[in-house]
């Protein structure tokens, strides 16, 4: 019975490293350590570690695999793939002369590739919570009256503008804590409506036709590298801590 129980604990320093010695990020590490949050091994990589090392593996690029946890290998990842998220998206503005780029779409595409499956990264919160900032934002104009006039940074700050702005982040906020579904660039894009940037309907249709064309793109390099990514709602804590036995440890 003593060395049963004795190896669980002698073995368990070896196993964290999920960068040094790639573990494919669907299987089991036994470390007890939760997805969606920062690992005590690579602080600087969240989850992006696995995602590389996903890459790597699929490419089969053994050399870059064994360094695939590095900073510089991170920093480069998160370059390159802001460059093409962001990328594309100016593109089909360019193409289409719309305005198919906005400044929430950043924080977003960070949130895809670095804790990935954390649950303000799911698609579910990234797309509710998007669909909550346009709704609020734009009621927010409507109650104030500001749906015609000009942006904040054109004609300057009113108090119709301050009580638009303050109710949309409120609203945004409440509303995103209610469904369960936070995401926290969601609050920018509020902003953006609120703050007169953007005010025309078909602006905002085209909002949201961008936050989804970019959760499509988190769902396929996500999955191409392994990750767990969900395709709706991320999965519930309450599963995993009861697989692990965590409940029992709550309730000593």
């Amino acid at each position: 019975m003593e060395q049963e129980t004795s190896k669980p604990t002698a073995e368990s320093p070896a196993q964290p490293t999920v960068g040094a010695q790639f573990i494919a990020p669907g299987e089991p590490t036994g470390t007890g350590h939760p997805r969606g949050q920062i690992d005590r091994e690579h602080p600087i990589g969240g989850e992006m570690s696995d995602i590389v090392g996903g890459i790597f593996t699929r490419l089969r690029l053994p050399w870059l695999l064994q360094h695939h946890a590095r900073v510089p290998v991170l920093a480069l990842f998160s370059f390159i793939n802001g460059c093409i998220s962001i990328g594309i998206m100016s593109m089909l503005a360019v193409i289409t002369h719309t305005p198919f780029i906005f400044p929430s779409l950043g924080p977003t595409a960070f949130l895809f590739f670095y804790t990935p499956t954390a649950p303000a990264a799911s698609p579910r919160n990234t797309l509710i919570g998007h669909a909550i900032g346009i709704f609020a934002g734009y009621f927010s104009l409507v109650v104030t009256g500001l749906t015609m006039a000009g942006p904040a940074l054109a004609v300057g700050v009113t108090w119709p503008r301050v009580i638009a702005a303050a109710l949309s982040l409120g609203l945004t906020s409440g509303l995103m804590v209610l469904f369960k579904v936070p995401h926290p660039p969601a609050g920018a894009t509020t902003l953006i409506i609120s703050l007169g940037i953007l005010t025309k309907p078909w602006q905002l249709l085209l909002l949201m036709v961008a936050v989804v064309l970019l959760t499509l793109q988190a769902l396929a390099i996500n999955r191409l590298a392994g990750i767990p990514y969900p395709l709706w709602g991320p999965k519930k804590e309450g599963n995993v801590s009861g697989k692990d036995g965590g409940g029992k440890d709550h309730a000593k």
